[in-house]
């Protein structure tokens, strides 16, 4: 029988109120030791809450829900207290002398939701990524899919593979009867209509672009003002600025919110053939890396010698005597200002696009995986005749599709996965 856990379910005290969350078997009686009695269940009720030996802790509102109609599928009740620390200290260290209660790990409260199928695992990730969301296309999007919005697609396209494989198990298990001796007309169609389906969903764009960021590298050889439009965008002195070549070493990375959009921005050290310093050496080598590995890049250096793709900058528009292009994208000036505004609505409208829209389901890398082998498990067999190896093709389908809802894990897959909750949650 798993342990009753109990913990602080909002934010760090002080606070108006504080939220204690109580889930196992023993939870009504915690709730009896503490309250009295447990009250309807779905009913807040007021309630002083005592120690063992009668000591009034805090009058709280007391909530009930019996498992397993409660968000863990356990016996769940709650505390809303007084959020002061002290309050919700001596609540949780008489929580503690309880028998059979004992503190929860980080994401206990939403991994027992899952292990008793309130959630399954897709909706689970979307939770973790909707704690983690700090922008409003980031929240949309993990709302959707801890809304059940990819795990009820996948049920759909999961029956749709069952009754095909059903077709299947027949000619396998009929095949010596006349009515039942081959596949249905229709089979490699109504396979190739899923396996289009899910190819649909592997082409928008993905959750690493959408959590990460839309990642921007600034280029362009030594002194070119690199430094200098990364500080501008991010509105502080992040990197050093320097009239001496080759100040930049290392690449710098930061992130930023631009009109909701999450962006990476990549300062990197200047770029030239020559020189003879193997620190600047190696500068120049991570920041080609960068651009290989960038969204998109913006150039400050000559005109036509930057990346493939990147946007031609120029740079230090408050002075007479620059170093003019024919073509800029954008020509700004980190000292006035001038043009930046433009240039970062530019940005924003360039990455919105490149991201999902508003309240899309963004695939994360596993997600993406998996449905890729189901996909490619649909394409092969629709291509195929011999009905042993359409049954193998599906059965890696279903495998696939089960692995992402989370009915095939394993225990490390988990462990990372609700670590990244926080106690309480």
């Amino acid at each position: 029988m798993p342990d009753t856990i109990f913990a602080l379910s909002s934010g760090g005290p002080p606070a108006a109120i504080g939220v204690i969350r109580i889930s196992g078997d023993a939870a009504g009686e915690a709730l009896v030791q503490l309250a009295g009695r447990k009250p309807e269940p779905r009913r807040a009720v007021l309630r002083g809450l005592r120690t063992a030996e009668g000591e009034l802790l805090d009058r709280a509102l007391v909530l009930w829900f019996p498992g397993p109609a409660s968000s863990t599928g356990e016996d769940l009740a709650e505390l809303h207290l007084h959020g002061g620390r002290a309050v919700i200290a001596a609540v949780e260290h008489a929580l503690g002398g309880i028998e059979k209660l004992r503190r929860a790990t980080p994401g206990e409260f939403t991994r027992r939701a899952f292990a008793n199928g309130r959630i399954d695992l897709a909706e689970a990730e979307g939770l973790a990524d909707l704690l983690e969301a700090e922008t409003e296309l980031q929240r949309k999007s993990a709302l959707a899919l801890a809304g059940g919005a990819l795990s009820r697609e996948v049920e759909s396209w999961r029956a749709q593979l069952l009754a095909l494989s059903a077709s299947v198990e027949a000619v396998l298990d009929f095949s010596d009867e006349d009515d039942v001796a081959a596949l249905p007309a229709d089979f490699s169609e109504r396979t190739s209509h899923l396996a289009t389906e899910i190819s649909g969903w592997l082409k928008r764009p993905r959750a690493q672009v959408l959590r990460e960021g839309f990642k921007v590298v600034l280029g362009g050889p030594p002194n070119s003002g690199k430094s200098s439009i990364f500080n501008v965008v991010l509105e502080s002195d992040a990197a050093i600025v320097s009239p001496l070549a080759g100040t930049t070493r290392d690449v710098l990375i930061r992130s930023v919110a631009i009109d909701g959009v999450p962006f990476q921005f990549v300062d990197t050290a200047g770029v030239r053939e020559e020189t003879a310093d193997p620190i600047e050496l190696e500068g120049i080598g991570r920041a080609r890396n960068a651009f290989d590995n960038a969204d998109l890049v913006l150039w400050l250096g000559p005109e036509g010698e930057g990346p493939a793709g990147s946007w031609e900058l120029e740079t230090r528009s408050d002075l007479p005597e620059r170093e003019r292009k024919d073509e800029p994208r954008h020509v700004v000036s980190a000292v006035t200002g001038e043009g930046v505004p433009e240039m970062l609505a530019d940005l924003a409208e360039t990455a919105r696009r490149a991201m999902p829209n508003p309240g899309e389901i963004a695939l994360n890398e596993r997600q993406g995986r998996l449905l890729e082998i189901a996909s490619g498990a649909l394409v092969d067999v629709a291509s195929q005749r011999d009905p042993l190896l359409v049954a193998e093709g599906l059965r890696s389908a279903r495998v696939a599709f089960d692995a992402l809802l989370g009915r095939t894990t394993t225990e490390d897959m988990l462990d990372a996965l609700f670590g990244r909750f926080c106690i309480g949650k």
